[in-house]
């Protein structure tokens, strides 16, 4: 008996290590788009009463999430000019486009009624149903049980941060290189929690949910989704910089408009080049800037702004900058293990703390770059949004979103006045 069950312990093991892989390499056979939307499946016009889940999942996907045309993005003329650039035949046969804009499974993963044409799809997000598709329909059936059985937890948000961040940042095996970008590929911007709420949720966040599955909150979705993203840049910052033997480091890790400026428009100033030299290309640090937010008023303060700034100046020293990396992942997750599992009211307290740190951080000039500025002006809007200061700030996150709205037009010095106006009504209001 206790060898049957240990054996029955390991099979399950297995099985979990296989659906924390992400979806594109969990080794399980994808069954394809039409596997799921059947009327009495995921494909029913209205939501179903009486159940668990509504039912209507395939038409919310296939009509208004923009996930179903990831495909279809790659047949357009745009798509064929970067094709054309890059040396590829076809951008909707080359792997490197497919591996984001379709669910790019190996060959031998594929059921018989997949089709690559479907896009980022069911599969591309819950993992590969040869194990699950039949079983999960069963109510009786628990959700970890499904996630056992290959299903993968996207209710988790760590889980969902390093799915959606795959490609929506990359990582150390797929992103959207200097090259890709250099052909005419837009630049990649994204925030967990926002992002999220930008496109229809085909799920219900309701008791039986928060029974069955995860039910946190916005900031901690905000939370999680910045961890990762800082997890990922530094995992990609090791392969192409550290582990690279190339003459040219991967310019996509760098901010864009260093160098992406008229000749008349300097861009260094003594708080920009903050551990640059003039002339100096910076790391696209924006979410890194995040963390020193999240880290704000704990011991991992000071530490972590050491390890960051150690981390700029030795970008040309290969066994430095592996030291300095290995120390931020620890960092990271010593901010992990200190600002999540709180309650409800310590996460409010960490959130207002952390929106006065943004504001502080904005008010002194540092959010000099775009893509920080951005990040900031999501992350400020949430954090207003969650502490309930929406009347307060309401006016100010919409003249904040008006100054990020084109990156060619932003203006750092007045990004940096309006926070500071906002940072000194904060600091009065105490």
């Amino acid at each position: 008996m206790k060898l049957f069950l240990f054996i029955i312990t390991s099979v399950l093991a297995v099985f979990a290590i296989n659906a924390a892989e992400l979806p594109q390499n969990d080794q399980q056979i994808h069954m394809g788009v039409a596997s799921c939307a059947a009327s009495m499946c995921h494909g029913s016009i209205i939501s179903r009463e009486g159940s668990n889940i509504l039912q209507s999942e395939y038409i919310i996907w296939s009509r208004k999430d923009v996930h179903s045309q990831a495909y279809m993005t790659l047949l357009s003329d745009e798509s064929k000019k970067i094709a054309n650039k890059l040396g590829f035949d076809n951008a909707a046969t080359a792997g490197i486009c497919l591996d984001c804009h379709s669910d790019n499974v190996a060959p031998k993963n594929q059921g018989d009624r997949f089709q690559i044409s479907d896009g980022v799809g069911c599969e591309s997000c819950h993992g590969g149903s040869e194990n699950y598709l039949s079983s999960h329909t069963n109510s009786k059936q628990s959700h970890k049980t499904n996630i056992a059985n290959g299903l993968y937890p996207t209710d988790d948000p760590q889980k969902r941060a390093q799915l959606c961040l795959s490609c929506h940042l990359g990582n150390k095996d797929k992103h959207a290189s200097h090259d890709i970008m250099g052909a005419g590929h837009p630049r990649l911007s994204f925030e967990l929690d926002t992002f999220g709420i930008l496109q229809p949720l085909h799920y219900v966040v309701d008791a039986d949910y928060k029974r069955r599955k995860w039910s946190g909150d916005s900031y901690t979705n905000w939370i999680y989704g910045q961890l990762e993203a800082n997890r990922e840049t530094l995992k990609m910052i090791e392969t192409n910089l550290v582990n690279s033997n190339s003459l040219f480091p991967e310019l996509s890790l760098f901010d864009c408009y260093a160098c992406h400026h008229e000749m008349s428009d300097l861009k260094w100033s003594a708080i920009k080049g903050d551990g640059y030299k003039p002339g100096a290309v910076r790391l696209n640090d924006g979410n890194f800037k995040m963390l020193i937010a999240m880290a704000a008023n704990t011991p991992l303060l000071t530490p972590l702004h050491q390890n960051l700034s150690l981390l700029i100046t030795s970008l040309n020293d290969k066994e430095k900058l592996s030291v300095v990396i290995a120390n931020l992942k620890d960092d990271i997750q010593k901010v992990q293990t200190l600002i999540v599992n709180k309650t409800r009211s310590e996460r409010k307290l960490s959130a207002k703390l952390i929106l006065h740190k943004i504001l502080s951080i904005g008010a002194n000039g540092e959010f000099s770059d775009y893509i920080a500025a951005e990040q900031a002006v999501m992350a400020i809007d949430l954090l207003v949004d969650y502490t309930n200061l929406q009347k307060s700030y309401k006016k100010d996150t919409a003249e904040l979103y008006k100054l990020v709205i084109d990156p060619e037009k932003y203006n750092a010095v007045l990004f940096a006045k309006k926070l500071r106006e906002i940072h000194n009504r904060n600091v009065l209001k105490g």
